[in-house]
């Protein structure tokens, strides 16, 4: 009795349809025939069954099932963007490690152009800082003297829409193009892509990276060269490099990162609650991202060698926060050494950390583990 209900309820179709030639062309053809491959057009073949089915139900059932189709519809759809944004990350760091870069420094005082050098050429410095910038006219300045008495200066100005640039071409008029050098990235790309294109245009044995902020001292960096001499007696060179004695430190793979954990718990003290909260869930998903071992992924002073430099910045993908810890998801794939040093550090007024930077942390860790535990991102060596 129940089918046979069923069976009268469905629509019986009239001579006229019974008539109707098969179509002549795609127009004519029904739209769940000619629906397109799209995601958008694969979604809404998937969803027309269940909305034709919805229509023999009751109507608490059938809107039950409309709604349950809707979310399996945003879903498919949100995964279908996702991946996608996943895959053309991993084509344009394809395009960047093939491309031959054009990339040059202006000196300010002659006007002339200088090739910028690559990570792949032989070392012509002992250490060279790499210091990111975006908008920093007014903190720029005393971070920059600090480093007066280091060998190579290189200030990526990642797209600033005040008076950076000029704060650093000033810095370069003081002193020679040779020893400071400034290299414009023209529209803001992000802090990780700034310290990447830094470090594949440095000329130093060991590479520094620190914030324009000045919130380390730049002294500090002593701590993490003794550590990365220390760990280069135990370490091998890697593969092809130089025998040369005088290349030693530049041939071997090592990570040293400035670390303020031991600051932690008077942090802790003097933060919002909220913002704990915040920090102590982004640990969490850090560790569950990076794996343990490394406390303060986050601090802004980390010290490489040549070769770990060359090796971890023709893999980097995020451009933005995260890229901290994507280089310690490498360090631990590649098996480089990886070691962190306290160093001194004070809180500066101006973080342009915000809480929306927070999830966007959150996105981009999503994208680390999702990118390379799935296969999407390669890694090279």
């Amino acid at each position: 009795m129940l089918f046979e209900a069923w069976i009268e309820r469905l629509p019986k179709p009239d001579e006229a349809d019974r008539a109707q030639p098969w179509p002549r062309n795609e127009r004519e053809r029904p739209r769940e025939q000619w629906v397109n491959s799209t995601p958008a057009g694969v979604m809404a073949a998937a969803a027309w069954p269940l909305s034709a089915v919805a229509g023999f139900l009751p109507a608490s059932l059938s809107l039950t099932l409309l709604i349950a189709t809707l979310v399996v519809v945003l879903v498919l759809g949100a995964a279908a963007v996702f991946f996608e944004h996943i895959r053309k990350i991993g084509c344009m760091h394809s395009l960047e490690r093939s491309a031959v870069s054009d990339a040059f420094f202006e000196d300010p005082n002659s006007l002339k152009k200088v090739p910028c050098p690559s990570i792949f050429d032989p070392p012509e410095k002992y250490i060279s800082l790499i210091v990111p910038a975006y908008n920093e006219e007014h903190r720029l300045p005393s971070a920059l003297t600090e480093t007066l008495n280091c060998s190579l200066v290189l200030i990526v100005d990642d797209g600033s829409t005040d008076c950076t640039s000029k704060v650093a071409f000033n810095f370069v008029k003081q002193h020679k193009i040779d020893n400071v050098r400034v290299l414009l990235l023209g529209r803001n790309h992000g802090k990780g892509e700034a310290v990447r294109k830094g470090m594949l245009h440095s000329r130093g044995e060991l590479l520094l990276m620190l914030d324009a902020d000045g919130a380390t001292k730049v002294t500090d960096l002593e701590k993490l060269e003794a550590q990365v001499r220390t760990l280069a007696k135990e370490v091998k060179p890697s593969p092809g490099a130089s025998t040369s004695s005088s290349q030693k430190l530049s041939d071997v793979e090592i990570a040293v990162f400035g670390s303020r954990a031991h600051l932690e718990k008077q942090a802790l003290a003097t933060r919002k609650w909220y913002r704990n909260f915040l920090m102590k869930g982004f640990h969490l998903v850090v560790l569950l991202t990076a794996g343990p071992g490394i406390k303060d992924t986050q601090c802004g002073f980390k010290m490489f060698t040549r070769a770990a430099a060359r090796k971890l910045f023709t893999n980097i993908r995020l451009k933005r926060w995260c890229f901290d810890v994507e280089i310690v998801y490498l360090c631990k794939h590649l098996r480089i050494p990886m070691v962190e040093v306290s160093v001194t550090w004070t809180e500066i007024p101006g973080s342009k950390v915000r809480m929306t930077s927070i999830m966007h942390m959150v996105f981009e860790l999503l994208l680390i583990k999702v990118g390379y535990g799935l296969g999407i991102w390669k890694i090279y060596s």
